[in-house]
């Protein structure tokens, strides 16, 4: 058995969704297909993956390094131990040889994206759905029916008002979630204020708001933004300052004493163990951790990040992987974490979940799909397919 091919497609996403720091209009991500000679109900697997949301096209490393390196490699090197199926663990492997120490989003982008692709051709061949295959090897065999999903919106867009921020968070209510968030930082703080307010007055008892500032704040606007979102009593105030400035979210810890949270511009093991040593979050405080598994190597590399994490008693329940797809979701419950994101409606084809998927209570039920279950979400998996062709 080999991989005889893969395949990688810059998609732009066409949205004009805004958060503090950035617009989406002329983002892209790169699409793969990793082609095998296996075959299950008579057609060869394919495994597919996309490099999440929030970051561009990578395919021009995958097809100068990390392509050729695998499909040079020995095709039996590439197998697992029982030689039956591929072995990610080799193929990451393979992917990193010669690469120097360091300057880890130049690569773990498109290395991730490839590896994750691979995984679901491994679930495939497997013949189980990605999320079960997880939890047989990294979480004890306890599998999941269902996920906690909170749902991610309140963007900025021109001439949305109050109001239409209102009925949205209403949308997502009736739909069945029982967490929001909404962005802030792109607006005087003033304006952000009241526009947390008006959400917050909206929420059925028992539910909960996170806001998201997308690294926008200096130290200055930061502290300010703490203290004021400080009486909401938020479910968090994610990424209140640049990603990798450790010191500064230290004492924003120190002073914003509800919950906060960061990880999805993490690219590595080494940033998130430095983020815990250095960033001032507790898990004490229900501080949560929100690496992006495709953007960070991978899903074996995720794994090893979680083997840190769990050194520095740093529960899974606390890890809400950033996506909002099928991949986040499918690693979520594999690994038994916290939860996962929703992207309902915005991303173009690359936000939300299958088709068919069910919410209710706040929980998503999941599928039985083989692998990671693109081929429930019709329009991305026509992108998908395709690609393989």
């Amino acid at each position: 058995m080999r991989i005889v091919d893969i395949r990688e497609t810059a998609i732009p996403l066409n949205s004009s969704l805004a958060n503090s720091s950035i617009d989406f209009s002329e983002m892209t991500t790169s699409v793969v297909a990793v082609l095998t000679d296996v075959k299950r109900d008579g057609e060869p697997v394919v495994g597919f993956a996309f490099n999440s949301t929030g970051r561009y096209a990578c395919g021009a490393q995958m097809r100068a390094r990390f392509i050729p390196r695998i499909l040079k490699a020995d095709p039996k090197s590439l197998l697992d131990e029982t030689g039956e199926n591929f072995s990610p663990v080799k193929i990451l492997a393979v992917m990193m040889q010669n690469e120097k120490s360091g300057g880890h989003s130049e690569r773990s982008i498109g290395i991730g994206t490839i590896e994750v692709a691979v995984w679901d051709a491994v679930a495939k061949i497997a013949q189980k759905p990605l999320h079960r295959l997880l939890a047989e090897r990294y979480n004890g065999g306890k599998g999941a029916e269902k996920v906690f999903c909170y749902v991610g919106g309140g963007w900025y867009a021109p001439g949305k008002t109050t109001k239409d921020l209102q009925d949205e968070m209403r949308r997502h209510l009736d739909a069945g979630y029982t967490m929001v968030k909404m962005k802030v930082g792109g607006a005087p703080l003033t304006d952000d204020l009241r526009r947390v307010d008006a959400v917050k007055s909206i929420l059925p008892r028992g539910a909960q708001l996170a806001v998201d500032a997308n690294s926008k704040f200096n130290r200055s606007d930061a502290l300010a933004y703490a203290r004021g979102l400080r009486p909401f009593g938020l479910r968090w105030f994610e990424e209140p300052c640049d990603p990798l400035d450790f010191a500064l979210l230290a004492e924003i810890a120190g002073t914003y004493d509800a919950p906060l949270s960061t990880g999805e511009n993490l690219f590595s093991t080494q940033d998130v163990e430095n983020l815990v040593r250095f960033g001032g979050l507790k898990p004490q405080r229900n501080d949560v951790i929100q690496v992006d598994p495709p953007q960070a190597y991978g899903i074996v590399q995720y794994a090893r990040t979680l083997d840190v994490l769990a050194r520095h008693q740093w529960p899974r329940s606390l890890l809400f992987p950033h996506g909002g797809n099928q991949m986040s979701l499918a690693i979520a419950a594999g690994f038994g974490l916290g939860g996962a994101e929703s992207y309902p409606g915005v991303f173009g084809d690359f936000g939300g979940f299958a088709d068919d998927a069910e919410l209710a209570d706040g929980f998503l039920t999941l599928s039985d799909r083989p692998g990671i279950g693109f081929e429930g979400q019709a329009r991305l998996y026509r992108i998908m397919r395709e690609l393989a062709a």
